[in-house]
């Protein structure tokens, strides 16, 4: 079972009046903006993590990538 928590927002009294007038329940379009938010934070942070990784395996010369690939086929 998923637990929940609640988390709140101040918001203008007209803007609240024009959510009721257009039935927007501020729950759905929250979770909404908030599922969004962290999953483009979260794919940031990875493309992040990943063009350094990028920058720190570019710096291997290739001879050593074929000596790591040999010396593991020899272990098997």
């Amino acid at each position: 079972m998923t637990d929940y928590v609640t988390v709140s927002a101040k918001i203008t009294v007209d803007l609240r009046k024009k959510m009721a007038e257009l039935d927007i329940k501020p729950s759905e379009v929250i979770k909404k903006a908030l599922e969004k938010e962290v999953e483009e934070r979260t794919r940031k942070m990875l493309y992040e993590k990943v063009e350094k990784a990028s920058r720190i395996i570019s710096k291997v010369r290739r001879e050593m990538w074929v000596k790591a690939i040999r010396e593991s086929r020899n272990e098997r």
